[in-house]
């Protein structure tokens, strides 16, 4: 959180900052060494070093379930250069070498899916076909899970790492995340992919990210300088 290493270096935003805390949340993550990880907060790459962890641990038996309005398959040479939207590139095993070199193992771009796509830059969206990721729209999950319980069970993993960025949520809806995203999934949709998700498999990660209390804070702006609120 201090002012030092901001600055964009070899393609990527704070990428000294990036490496730092990633180095360090692999090693808090190695300490304990557990079997089922669950992380709240934070942006969209606070999934990499826990998901990364359990793709060592349980190898080919581990598929990602990625709910995010966006792909977050960008890299180095991509426009924006924001770590958080490099996340599902770092966990294939593509993009900044020195991000890839401190990963404990990856995930193959097969057993990842985007759930919820919907948002995304022109020259980062090629990637999903080019690494073979499978995406879903939020048109495509509406009226059934079941296209993608059909293609978890292609890949044969018992174990899944769900990802959920709250912005998948429909802004028209309520507004969470960094952006207003309209046209989502609503939250009961949300609600029955991962209910049906937790049914035919074991949930052994979860990632709850990018949630801005907004609301809570204009309040509390607001509320300064209220009488009987402040600190005598």
């Amino acid at each position: 959180m201090s002012d030092g290493g901001p600055e964009e270096r070899d393609g990527v935003e704070a990428k000294t900052v990036d490496i730092k805390q990633l180095a360090r949340a692999l090693e808090t993550i190695r300490n304990h060494d557990p079997a089922r990880i669950t992380t709240l907060g934070g942006e969209c790459a606070v999934s990499v070093a826990p998901f990364a962890e359990l793709a060592r641990r349980y190898g080919d038996d581990l598929a990602v379930i990625w709910i995010d309005s966006h792909p977050d398959i960008g890299t180095p040479d991509s426009a924006y250069k924001g770590y958080h939207a490099m996340a599902v590139t770092a966990l294939t095993g593509h993009g900044d070498p020195d991000v890839r070199d401190l990963l404990p193992a990856t995930v193959s771009p097969d057993r990842i899916a985007l759930v919820g796509l919907q948002e995304w830059t022109d020259d980062d969206f090629p990637n999903i076909a080019a690494w073979g990721i499978q995406s879903f729209s939020p048109g495509q999950l509406r009226a059934s899970t079941e296209p993608l319980l059909d293609w978890l069970g292609a890949t044969g993993c018992s174990r899944v790492a769900v990802h959920f960025d709250v912005d998948t949520i429909d802004s028209n809806e309520v507004g969470l995340g960094l952006g207003f995203v309209p046209g989502g999934l609503t939250s009961s949709k949300v609600r029955r992919i991962v209910a049906d998700i937790d049914q035919a498999a074991d949930v052994i990660g979860l990632t709850i990210a990018e949630f801005v209390p907004r609301q809570v804070m204009h309040l509390q702006q607001i509320l300064k300088g209220f009488p009987l609120l402040q600190d005598e």
